[in-house]
Order: C-alpha cells, then structure tokens, then sequence
C-alpha cells in the first residue's frame, strides 16, 4: 500500500492518530521538503514517530517516484506532506503513477493553509481561486496572477495568496555547469508580497484608475498558521509593505470589498484603525 499522510501545519502531534500509527507500520516513510515546511525540525518528528524519515525532494518526488513506489506493491510505504496531501498537484500525480502500477492507495488527510485561514475570520464559502504569487527576478517578473485576484475582486470574493518558498534551487551557474549546486532557502514575506503586487497595481490599473487594488486597500498578512508563534495583522496594502511578520512560512489575503459584519468584527482585533477608515 502507498500512503499519502498529510502532518498539519504546526508541530509533530499534529499528525492524525490514523496517520501516526500507519507512519509507526510502514517498512519505508519519505518527508517530502519542497512545497512547504513544517514548523520543526526532521529530528523531532523522528523521535515522535519513532523512526527515522527519508527526505523527498523535488527531484526525487517529479522525477524519482518509481523510488519511493518501489515495493509498495508488496509492503507499506509513506510519503508525509506538511498541510493536507493534495493541497499541491505535485501529490495527485503520485497517486496517479501509483495506480498505474497496480499499487493500492490510501490519503490521510489534514489541516491545511486552504482551511487554516479561517483563522483570521474571514469566511471560507467567499473565498475565489487561490492564487500563487512567485519570487521576481530581474528579468522574470509574471503577475498573471493578478487577473485572478482581480476576477475575484469583481465577484465580491476573498483572495488567499500562496507565496513562494525557494528550497533546494539550482544556481544558474550550475545549470550552465550541469553540477549541482544550490541557491539557500528563501521564503517570501508578507512584505515582499505586497511590494510586488504595488508595482503591478502602478503598471495595470493605470487606466482603470485603481478601482479594484490600490495601494490603500484592506490587506491581511499572516505568518506560521497553525504554529504557536502564529501573526496576523491587518493594514493597507502599502502598511503590509513595511510589515515584519518574522520568520516563514507567510500567506495574504485580499478580501473583498464588502464584508459581513462578523468578518470585519473579527478583523478588527488585527487593526490598528477602524475598518471603516480603510478603502476596502
């Protein structure tokens, strides 16, 4: 049998009775580290769980799958994803290969950012599409992504915003080189986040007079949801700008321009102003 075992989003017991005791059976179980991290170390959920843990990373989980397959056909094998199992494509193509080879499945659910948000208040029947917002670099700068946050604006709907996380990159020179050496981690902020979203308002709403985004518009930013360390704060896209939430891992959310009075109750407690002073 092949697991897919989503852990949660804070610390080692936040792995479901069901899927400690399939991890506590499983001849080999894998730690996939690249879509997103946990907030401990591999250590501590090795003396939780009692064993050790293979690390996955994306090379060996989109290009090494037949590894981590192998055998599942005769024994128990697991693969831990931090969150839920399928909130990355990257997991339903797993099970898609597993299938393929005749071996049998099964997903151990969990919390993930896509329901964790609720946290801040505001309601998850009214978020739209989820979107991803990824690092910029000199010559690479997409914002396609902002046509989703737009459609989601024009539709009254909330907007949750993935940010990029950089583990295990590839330097460019060592693409060029074909040796492998690799970039450090990096973990886009809250800030960073809003400072790209800035330039891409000035640049696309020029025209449009800033009606659907604008510097001034209500933003919430979050850090470590599901961890005891866990921020939110709610400010103008410009405040968020300027806004040190610590370390990783962050998220934002755009609301929409109408909310329901228990929405902006909640919201309140993480403003510094009234929430009728903002351009929602």
């Amino acid at each position: 049998m092949f697991y897919l075992i989503g852990l949660g989003l804070g610390d080692p017991t936040d792995i479901t009775v069901k899927g400690l005791e399939i991890v506590k059976a499983c001849a080999r179980v894998y730690l996939e580290i690249y879509t997103s991290i946990l907030g401990c170390p591999q250590e501590e959920l090795e003396t939780f769980y009692g064993r050790p843990l293979l690390l996955a990373d994306r090379d060996l989980v989109e290009q090494g799958a037949d590894q981590i397959l192998r055998g599942a056909a005769e024994e128990d094998i697991a693969l831990l994803v931090v969150g839920d199992p399928f909130g990355a494509t990257t997991h339903t193509d797993l099970i898609l290969r597993a299938k393929e080879k005749r071996i049998p499945c099964k997903v151990v659910h969990n919390a993930s950012i896509l329901n964790a948000i609720g946290c801040c208040g505001l309601q998850l029947y009214k978020f739209g599409e989820t979107v991803s917002i990824p690092y910029w670099d000199e010559t690479w700068k997409p914002d396609s992504f902002y046509d989703k946050i737009k459609l989601n604006r024009l539709h009254n709907m909330h907007t949750l915003c993935l940010l990029d996380i950089k583990v295990k990159e590839p330097t460019p020179e060592s693409l060029m080189r074909r040796r492998k050496e690799y970039q450090p981690p990096r973990f886009m902020t809250v800030a960073e986040a809003a400072q790209q979203l800035m330039a891409i308002v000035e640049k696309k709403d020029a025209l449009e007079r800033n009606t659907i985004l604008n510097e001034f518009s209500l933003c919430v930013g979050l850090a470590r949801v599901g961890q005891d360390s866990q921020r939110i704060i709610v400010g103008t896209l410009r405040e968020l700008s300027q806004t040190d939430l610590g370390g990783p891992l962050h998220s934002l959310v755009i609301p929409a321009k109408e909310m329901h009075p228990l929405e902006v109750e909640f919201l309140q407690q993480y403003a510094t102003l009234k929430l009728e002073d903002y351009n929602h």
